[in-house]
């Protein structure tokens, strides 16, 4: 009963049915107005008549001798006919049936007074033998030789014995007739709504068929439904919206192949950055080991330490980047005063410079207030800068420039460096065209953990990052800052 045929198969039955019960009752009431209408024509005049033809009604006598009389002028018509003479006032005085058959002995005038009048057909009366029920008749005045109306002539058209006769023929006849008429139309509501309904749901049949299809399709082929539901609009739609949940499935699934593959990059790439100052720390140490005590140097371990100090700040940058990607760090933005944050900077990697032969060259031109968070931005300008350090030979020159432009303020981080090569450039510019927003799920570029924290960064802090570089000359990272939140 769950299957979409079943269920609109069985309502629409049901449905029919009731329509069914609905149609024949009101066929039997039309036919009943119908039939009372036409036998209620034929006799309309019967009552006329039959006071003109009886001698003591002609003359406006009501009383049961003319009655009798005219009863037995009526036996002639059969016994479908009821007879009655009535006052002025719709009173019954005689009648052709036993006393206690009589149920009421007042007749409505105001109905006969419409009949005589000639309202339209069928009008139904009083009927002397029941409380409740109304029939159809032929009346007519009564008037005495002076021309005083002294009563009416009433006859009940289709009597008691008509009605008993008619009931015993119809509780004989409609079992047949309901029982034939309800296998009838439940054989054609069989077949026409199996056809319909073959035909309405063929449509959601062929999708469900061509959606089990799909199910054993490889991801990697290009997943889409027929254009073959021309059953109704409902279904076209569906199939449409189907297919683009398909496209949108296999976009995704293709980003997450790129985001893994790039992923995976940036593990080996990472792996390299990590192996170099392990290598080194080990063979520092092993050869410290292998030489005679009197030659052992401590430069070698001061060399050893310094590269588990590498190889520390590289884990330490590898946890942090983790941490971003699983939304772990949000962005504190407040009002930050630029020089003193780039001031702090300077007095950090100034000893450094130093040792490295390498120039540091803080240019900033006026005071001036950002939105942002200080803790992450200074995390960002400390990698710039130790990254330059890192690739800027002796004797280059690192430069931190803020300016305006376009009513905009810039802060630019150029060096003198081993630059970087096109590819790398733009791992790092695909989320920098617009306003970023971090997403833990986009793909990490082939740069090292430091500049893959920067971009990171950016996306927490909304800022925009313009980059060039080049293999030898150098690089510059020019980034967009907030002034207002």
């Amino acid at each position: 009963m769950n299957r979409l045929f079943n269920r609109l198969f069985l309502a629409s039955t049901i449905i029919v049915l009731l329509l069914f019960v609905a149609l024949w009752q009101w066929l039997q009431l039309n036919h009943e107005f119908s039939r009372n209408q036409i036998q209620q024509s034929l006799h309309l005049q019967l009552a006329e008549h039959m006071a003109h033809i009886n001698p003591l009604l002609s003359q406006g006598i009501t009383s049961d001798a003319a009655l009798k009389e005219a009863f037995h002028d009526f036996m002639l018509l059969g016994p479908s006919f009821e007879i009655y003479t009535l006052d002025p006032d719709g009173n019954v005085i005689a009648y052709d049936a036993k006393e206690e058959k009589i149920k009421t002995h007042r007749v409505d005038t105001a109905i006969i007074q419409q009949f005589l009048n000639g309202v339209s057909l069928p009008v139904l009366g009083t009927d002397p033998r029941s409380v409740d029920t109304h029939k159809i008749f032929s009346a007519s005045k009564l008037v005495t030789k002076d021309g005083l109306h002294s009563g009416y002539l009433y006859v009940i058209i289709g009597g008691e014995d008509y009605d008993s006769w008619q009931a015993l023929i119809n509780a004989e006849n409609q079992p047949k007739i309901w029982g034939a008429t309800i296998g009838f139309w439940i054989i054609f509501a069989l077949v026409l709504f199996v056809i319909l309904l073959r035909y309405f749901t063929r449509p959601i049949q062929k999708l469900a068929q061509d959606l089990t299809e799909l199910k054993n399709t490889p991801m990697s082929d290009k997943l889409m439904l027929p254009q073959r539901y021309r059953g109704s609009l409902e279904i076209s739609q569906l199939s449409h919206h189907i297919n683009h949940l398909l496209q949108e499935i296999q976009l995704q699934q293709q980003q997450v192949k790129r985001q893994q593959q790039a992923k995976h990059d940036f593990l080996l790439h990472l792996s390299h950055d990590l192996k170099t100052p392990l290598t080194a720390l080990l063979g520092y140490i092993d050869t410290w080991l292998i030489l005679p005590e009197h030659e052992r140097d401590e430069a070698l371990i001061q060399y050893a330490a310094n590269s588990g100090q590498t190889l520390q700040q590289l884990l330490a940058q590898l946890l942090e980047l983790a941490a971003l990607e699983n939304g772990q760090i949000d962005a504190q933005l407040q009002q930050v005063n630029l020089s003193e944050l780039l001031s702090d900077i300077e007095q950090t990697f100034t000893p450094r410079a130093k040792k490295l032969g390498v120039q540091l060259d803080f240019d900033i031109n006026h005071a001036s207030q950002i939105y942002t968070d200080p803790a992450l931005m200074r995390r960002i300008l400390n990698n710039l800068v130790d990254n330059a350090l890192r690739y800027t030979p002796a004797g280059g020159k690192i430069q931190i420039v803020n300016a305006q432009h376009n009513g905009q303020q810039w802060l630019t981080v150029r060096d003198t460096g081993a630059g970087m090569h096109k590819h790398e450039v733009d791992a790092l510019k695909q989320l920098s065209m617009t306003r970023l927003s971090f997403e833990a799920n986009q793909s990490l570029p082939q740069l090292g953990v430091g500049l893959a924290i920067v971009r990171q960064l950016l996306g927490l802090l909304k800022c925009r990052i313009e980059i060039d570089s080049q293999p030898g000359v150098g690089s510059e990272f020019k980034i967009e800052l907030v002034t207002q939140g």
